[in-house]
């Protein structure tokens, strides 16, 4: 089964990953999980005129390892095989995408992540991500 993890340094992620290690683990069968970052840049549009190109994308590689070591160090734990792919877009579809191209089994993603007042206006990754991907979607809490 492939099984993709999104990961964004909230406690709800955390709590995905480890799901996802208990689950590998009771399913007794191959597992691969992809852990993913991904982090939209468009509010760094102004920062890019005065900053290297270069330097915005050392920061958000740096950001993005931070968010995947708690849940990479979950896996590793249970001994689940598994990979990290950075990326950068819009959240929702960035995942959806690399879901349907990678043609993941599941995709298992915190419930509430690190965006707050947002979601209220605009609705969650999560929601978006449910209510888009071809894939079954487990949201954990």
């Amino acid at each position: 089964m492939k099984i993709l993890l999104p990961v964004d340094g909230s406690k709800s992620s955390l709590n995905a990953a480890k799901y996802v290690a208990k689950l590998a683990k009771d399913l007794r069968s191959k597992c691969s999980v992809t852990l993913v970052s991904i982090h939209d840049d468009i509010g760094l549009g102004h920062v890019k005129q005065f900053v290297a190109k270069s330097v915005v994308d050392d920061y958000l590689r740096e950001v993005s390892e931070k968010e995947l070591k708690p849940a990479q160090k979950t896996l590793d734990a249970a001994s689940v095989n598994h990979n990290m792919v950075i990326r950068r877009g819009n959240i929702a579809e960035e995942i959806i995408n690399l879901a349907n191209k990678e043609k993941f089994d599941l995709i298992v993603m915190g419930s509430k992540g690190r965006t707050g007042i947002l979601d209220a206006l605009m609705g969650s990754v999560a929601q978006k991500v449910s209510a888009a991907a071809k894939q079954a979607v487990l949201l954990v809490k």
